[in-house]
């Protein structure tokens, strides 16, 4: 038999444990509420030295140069590498939440996705086997190129030999068309210039050269893409300029391509 005292005493405890369950719940819900929603950013990583795959890892300097101004704007991210294609598409659904990959800024894309400010500089360079009689982009016409799929490089070769022009391959990637200039299915390729020379630089015993052409292929300069509308641009944009200034930019610059950036000219297209 229980005493009466001793039935009220366990009924107090019973209603306290409840009460501090309940506090400890409203504290964790609120905790998790408050919590920063982690950025996802997508990459196609087959873009050496900008981003590429690495013991399973990605790397390059895309991936250096993003984690240095999301560090900046204290900003949680995951990148995620989803490929080239893909990775328009899913921005525009906002299954993620901006993309680096090389990505040149153009008035075509601008009509659908939003950029960062400029953060490098490139052009169009020709890729040929050494024993070639290519000299120039004029020398193209009767060839076959090979070029990554919707791509710049795509419509710089368009541009010169017509569009939906039967000698223009396009590939998925830039280096399945590089393998095909070794095997001998296209003649020449025409990629980035930073991706043209690593390739070369890596590869010496592949007997490619590289040939520039300014004077048909114009600079273009790669920005981080967004959603129209996104607020994540302007805390972007904020922290890149920092990152440019600070001389951070420049070292992770100088680690990925020997030199020093041209930062003058970057700064005058924000």
């Amino acid at each position: 038999m229980v005493k009466k005292g001793a039935i009220i005493a366990v009924v107090i405890a019973l209603l306290t444990a409840l009460a501090a369950c309940g506090k400890s719940t409203e504290t964790s819900s609120s905790s998790s509420g408050e919590a920063k929603k982690k950025v996802i950013v997508g990459t196609d990583a087959a873009f050496a030295p900008f981003e590429y795959m690495d013991k399973g890892k990605i790397v390059g300097f895309d991936v250096d140069l993003l984690d240095a101004v999301m560090k900046e704007a204290g900003i949680e991210y995951e990148l995620k590498n989803i490929g080239w294609d893909p990775l328009f598409a899913a921005l525009q659904s906002k299954e993620i939440d901006m993309a680096i990959s090389g990505i040149t800024i153009n008035d075509k894309r601008k009509q659908t996705y939003d950029f960062s400010i400029p953060y490098f500089e490139a052009t169009q360079m020709i890729m040929v086997k050494e024993n070639s009689p290519i000299k120039n982009a004029l020398d193209l016409k009767g060839k076959t190129i090979g070029v990554q799929n919707a791509t710049t490089g795509q419509e710089a070769v368009e541009k010169l030999l017509g569009k939906g022009n039967k000698n223009i391959k396009k590939f998925e990637t830039t280096v399945v068309a590089i393998m095909e200039l070794l095997n001998g299915g296209v003649d020449a390729v025409v990629t980035d210039n930073a991706v043209a020379n690593e390739y070369v630089k890596n590869n010496p015993n592949k007997k490619i050269k590289v040939i520039p052409d300014s004077k048909h292929f114009e600079s273009e300069f790669y920005g981080m893409m967004f959603p129209k509308g996104s607020d994540l641009k302007a805390k972007v944009d904020e922290a890149l300029k920092k990152v440019m200034k600070s001389g951070k930019y420049a070292e992770i610059y100088k680690k990925w391509f020997g030199t020093e950036p041209n930062l003058d000219k970057l700064l005058k297209q924000q």
